[in-house]
């Protein structure tokens, strides 16, 4: 399951992805409010996603935050991986942070990480082939 911090991430960025890409910077109160996020975890998460290259910040009283590409050029995915590390359910099929399961006899035959890396290779095809923009799109036609 997504942690509450993801769904904060998302809900934060799906929120960017609404207003006008050469609009003002939009102040964290607003995202806050507007996505539902309490500010003290929107601070951290907005930091990472900057860190991280999705948005980009400006300071002072005209200050805020906006996405730093198009959402159509940003994922679910890349998101979600951004705040919760690799997607894989079980550590023997991740991509990026590989790690032998201890109790695992014969990783090559078993049945659990052939169907975790099905999962993984599911999940991934899911999240990031949706961007900012088909959820906003999605979102929009289901009202």
């Amino acid at each position: 399951m997504l942690t509450q911090r993801s769904r904060y991430a998302l809900r934060a960025m799906l929120f960017l992805a609404e207003q006008p890409i050469s609009g003002a910077p939009v102040p964290m109160n607003r995202i806050a409010a507007e996505a539902n996020v309490p500010r003290k975890f929107l601070e951290l998460i907005l930091a990472d996603l900057r860190e991280a290259n999705f948005l980009t910040s400006t300071r002072g009283k005209m200050g805020g935050y906006r996405l730093a590409r198009p959402a159509h050029l940003i994922s679910l995915g890349e998101i979600i991986r951004v705040i919760e590390g690799p997607l894989a359910l079980v550590p023997c099929v991740s991509r990026t942070a590989y790690r032998p399961c201890n109790d695992c006899k014969d990783e090559a035959a078993c049945a659990i990480r052939q169907a975790m890396a099905r999962v993984r290779d599911e999940t991934a095809r899911i999240l990031d082939g949706t961007s900012l923009a088909d959820a906003v799109a999605e979102d929009l036609a289901a009202a």
